[in-house]
């Protein structure tokens, strides 16, 4: 799942308004959730693509859905919705509460705005379409007396500029996008370009008429 994130770039985790682009759909029937023969899918893989060091994963398509980046392709979405969308007030507590820990769990949230879990679920969520924040982290519970892991999880949240910041950290890593330094979310793009380009790169991993530019821009504002 990671080297099919890698190779698509930007992809949406459940089925969207273009069928087929989604790892929903390109996932084995069988392997979709938990089964007896131990094979955890997608919703367990998802941590490795969040591990993986150069992927983005959060509700950050239309529709608050789901779904997977790239930094080259994360960059050009974050450049779009920043420059159309502001945190509200609930929002921007949450940013201040980032800029200073560094990261925020959903029960840190509720009690930082005094609101019940699906309210808390959805500060974030707008956040994560905002292109403000993303999936720092995804912890697995071990749960029982035997400790079984049943594919239950803990996310935590953080800002994009935190998560890939490029620092000498990963200087050891040859592979990784950014050992070099510099800021990994940088481009010289207007939003309008980035919408565009975006869009060209969609419209080319895509089978010929899978998709019109109309139902590409749907997913992506």
């Amino acid at each position: 799942m990671v080297r099919a994130v890698h190779e698509l770039g930007i992809v949406p985790f459940f089925a969207s308004c273009i069928p087929g682009y989604s790892i929903r759909e390109m996932t084995k029937t069988g392997c979709w959730f938990d089964d007896e023969d131990g094979v955890l899918g997608p919703w367990d893989w998802k941590i490795d693509c969040v591990h993986d060091g150069g992927i983005a994963y959060g509700k950050f398509l239309s529709g608050g859905k789901a779904a997977f980046a790239t930094l080259e392709w994360y960059k050009e979405l974050m450049n779009v919705r920043r420059a159309r969308l502001q945190p509200d007030a609930g929002g921007l507590l949450i940013m201040d509460y980032l800029a200073e820990h560094g990261s925020i769990g959903i029960k840190e949230v509720r009690g930082l705005l005094g609101v019940k879990k699906s309210a808390a679920d959805a500060a974030i969520s707008r956040l994560q379409y905002q292109c403000r924040v993303v999936t720092g982290d995804i912890i697995r519970l071990y749960r029982g007396p035997m400790l079984k892991y049943e594919g239950w999880q803990i996310a935590s949240f953080c800002r994009p500029e935190d998560l890939f910041k490029g620092d000498a950290q990963f200087a050891a890593f040859p592979g990784f996008p950014f050992a070099h330094g510099g800021d990994p979310l940088h481009t010289d793009h207007t939003p309008e370009e980035s919408l565009e380009v975006l869009v060209e790169h969609i419209s080319s991993i895509l089978p010929a008429g899978a998709a019109t530019r109309e139902e590409i821009i749907k997913l992506l504002k």
